[in-house]
């Protein structure tokens, strides 16, 4: 049952609690909360997730205007001046680390500084685009060999960053690339159950399909939830930006599969499709990410009703992470714990993880009416 005023208290118990971590954590770039008394531990600049800690920052700043949390989420930015500039070890996840960061400020407060950081991230984007697979190719073949042709799911919540981009510069190039990589997801992602892989495999010089691939999912014809949270929020999101109802009802579709695909707990498995012998392993960053996503849909849709029902899902899914996952102590930096980064590759599994804490904290802030990040 969703209590309002759980809801509520946890949103001021999150803010506070990225108060008291500011100066702790500080300028680094936190992923998980593995140390031994429950620290985040920190990542290279250019690490894919090196925007949500900023992103918390900027979330909480606009409560709270504490200095602080201004400070240091400026001096983030700086330092990731540096691996932007570099260019060679920037990858696909330039939405993830500018959006909540760069453009949150440049949102927030007008620095032209930061109108830049995010433009540049943009153009990189851009530049990452296959035009015979009309998709956007993930990771850099320090990470991964032979992964000219992938292309990911997550991409989809990078690609809001080239809409914020052409309708800064009134330029319409970074907004046809972000729909033409959208509609390849609805064509060689979207799976008629309403499911999505985490990656596609496309011949890199004509732009044809080889082959789904599991990634961090169980299988390449599973539902690794992490994954299909992306799918909802990003084609929320591509709708928001375009207005082509093919999105919206992909992330309709999407969502009520998800919803349809929750355990009692309302704690997501790390995929949908997994065993009975590793239903243990949860995944709470797709629950608050699927919130966000979901309150998007609520937002945009025409119906009372099927707001209404998109609303109670997400607030479900926000109340399930206060009841079973939320740590507003001390004894870890996290806000919500039990995410797991990949099971398949063993890497961080049942841990809080900083995306999950963002849009944890996003979804509650859009639920009392403030815009989100992305």
């Amino acid at each position: 049952m969703i209590n309002t005023a759980a809801l509520e208290q946890a949103y001021q118990a999150s803010l506070d609690k990225i108060r008291r971590n500011c100066p702790v954590i500080g300028v680094s770039f936190p992923h998980v909360a593995i140390g031994p008394h429950g620290e985040y531990n920190s990542e290279k600049p250019n690490f894919w997730t090196g925007g949500f800690w900023g992103g918390l920052l900027w979330l909480a700043y606009r409560e709270t205007f504490d200095p602080k949390l201004l400070e240091t989420a400026i001096a983030l930015e700086q330092v990731q001046d540096r691996p932007l500039d570099e260019y060679m070890h920037i990858h696909h996840d330039v939405g993830f680390m500018w959006l909540p960061t760069a453009v949150a400020h440049y949102r927030q407060t007008g620095c032209p500084e930061s109108r830049v950081r995010g433009l540049k991230a943009a153009s990189h984007l851009m530049g990452r685009f296959n035009l015979n697979g009309r998709f956007i190719r993930a990771w850099n073949d320090e990470v991964f060999e032979d992964s000219q042709g992938w292309a990911i799911i997550d991409c989809m919540m990078n690609i809001p960053l080239l809409h914020w981009a052409s309708k800064e510069l009134n330029d319409p190039r970074f907004s046809q690339v972000a729909v033409a990589h959208a509609d390849t997801v609805l064509k060689s992602f979207l799976r008629p159950d309403g499911t999505v892989p985490h990656i596609v495999h496309f011949d890199p010089q004509t732009g044809e399909k080889i082959e789904n691939m599991g990634g961090q999912g169980k299988s390449a014809d599973s539902a690794w939830s992490r994954g299909q949270a992306w799918a909802i929020y990003g084609m929320a999101i591509s709708y928001r930006e375009t207005g082509h109802q093919r999105y919206l009802d992909a992330a309709k579709k999407v969502a009520r599969k998800f919803w349809s695909s929750l355990p009692d707990d309302k704690v997501p498995y790390w995929d949908f499709c997994t065993e009975e012998k590793d239903t243990w392993v949860k995944d709470s960053s797709a629950a608050c990410c699927a919130a966000s996503g979901m309150l998007e849909i609520a937002r945009l849709v025409d119906d009372p009703e099927e707001s209404a029902f998109f609303t109670n899902c997400a607030l479900e899914l926000l109340q399930s992470m206060v009841d079973h996952c939320a740590c507003f102590d001390d004894t870890t930096q996290g806000i919500i714990r039990y995410g797991t980064v990949s099971y398949p590759a063993n890497r961080h599994v049942n841990v809080p993880i900083i995306y999950g804490d963002f849009f944890f904290v996003e979804a509650l802030a859009k639920w009392k009416g403030l815009p989100g990040l992305f």
